[in-house]
């Protein structure tokens, strides 16, 4: 049954999704662009991570995690309406920092390539039985080397189009799951036969993984560079739309998928512990999950390598072609690869956002006390706290 509900379900989330009405709706797609990128890896990851972490109160540190993006979200928020509209005319010391957040914005560029390419290597391996880690590197580096030539040659435009499907692949097996998820949980629970995930972790052990694991809700920075198709109001709202849609699937996601979480994070294949998790739900979720997490993986590297050749070009006054870039991200990509497993990659990742996120939030204070709203100033006092707590103090989570 678990089966069928998951088959309907994906379908039925596709033909919404990738409806011509949907499509061409301007408030759905200023919408998609953010809420793709926030659940674009976090779901493939946070279930077993989180569950291992905290337990049966998994759900929890995932609100908590939320709580933070959308901290953070309201940053962004205000920069949009409030520092965008006067980027050709700002002070030399709100300059400073737009140009330091964009430099910050693209190192993080450079751990997130490694990331989602190590993630799609550890899913595409482990379709054919490999969980070993030399392996995945190995298969991460050459596919960074090919995109990191395509994209130094200026190609990467012809690979973007992926990513106009894949973000509706992506959402529709995340529906499906979602489903097949709710129907197992209801059928457990009618037998009795819930299970309770414990954690081994310290409070404190615990608290500093959960901090590392920002990155599982980042995305909603995108928003900021839309403004070439999207108004600024058009922004904040959708911004606001995409955080609250992949608030609740989260939060329900991890909830319902923590019945199902049996042993603790594997020394190796860990990053694809969800694929046991759910194997039990039915035969189709392992190969709809592996091609979900391949098209996205592929797409989110493109987006960001793209985004980082781009950005290194603007914070250079254009002295660093885009091409030359993409070829210095596809490089720094392929040194974090082998420097680290995926539990640092991913809290490399957090790190690097989150600082970026700080020196908005430093910006967004700034221009708050200007405007005599005290009230935003404490909050974003907050998140730049909260940015240095994170960089300071987060560990990975197979630490």
């Amino acid at each position: 049954m678990t089966n069928i509900v998951l088959i309907l379900g994906s379908l039925a989330m596709a033909a919404l999704c990738l409806s011509p009405a949907v499509l061409r709706a301007r408030s759905w797609r200023a919408t998609v662009t953010p809420l793709a990128s926030i659940i674009g890896s976090g779901f493939l990851v946070v279930g077993p991570i989180l569950a291992d972490t905290a337990g049966s109160l998994a759900w929890v540190a995932m609100a908590a995690l939320c709580a933070a993006g959308y901290l953070f979200g309201a940053v962004i928020r205000f920069n949009i309406i409030h520092v965008e509209a006067n980027l050709a005319h700002l002070p030399r010391r709100a300059a400073f920092l737009e140009k330091a957040s964009n430099t910050a914005l693209s190192l993080a560029y450079f751990v997130s390539v490694a990331y989602y390419l190590n993630l799609l290597a550890a899913f595409a391996l482990r379709a054919a039985g490999i969980v070993d880690p030399f392996a995945i590197r190995l298969l991460a580096s050459t596919i960074i080397v090919v995109i990191g030539i395509i994209g130094g040659r200026g190609g990467l435009h012809a690979l973007e189009r992926l990513e106009v499907g894949t973000v509706g692949i992506k959402l529709s097996v995340i529906g499906g799951l979602m489903l097949a998820l709710g129907l197992a949980y209801a059928i457990a629970w009618q037998h009795h036969a819930l299970i309770t995930a414990t954690s081994t972790r310290t409070p404190t052990q615990a608290l500093r993984t959960v901090l590392g694991l920002v990155i599982l809700v980042q995305g909603f920075e995108t928003s900021r560079y839309l403004g070439a198709a999207y108004d600024p109001d058009l922004r904040v709202r959708t911004m606001r739309h995409a955080q609250w849609i992949s608030t609740a699937i989260y939060i329900g996601f991890v909830f319902l998928l923590t019945n199902l979480f049996r042993d603790g994070l594997g020394p190796s294949g860990g990053e694809t512990e969800i694929i046991d998790m759910v194997r039990p739900l039915g035969w189709a979720v392992v190969p709809l999950l592996t091609l979900a997490a391949i098209a996205s993986q592929s797409s989110a590297a493109v987006a960001d390598m793209n985004g980082a050749g781009g950005l290194l070009h603007e914070v250079s006054s254009g002295r660093i072609p885009v091409r030359l870039g993409n070829a210095a991200t596809a490089l720094a990509s392929l040194t974090i690869t082998w420097s680290g497993d995926i539990y640092q990659i991913i809290t490399w990742a957090s790190q690097a956002f989150v600082a970026y996120y700080g020196l908005q939030s430093v910006q967004a204070a700034l221009w708050a006390a200007r405007l005599g709203q005290w009230a935003r100033v404490a909050l974003f006092c907050g998140a730049i706290g909260l940015s240095v707590l994170v960089i300071a103090w987060a560990v990975p989570a197979g630490a």
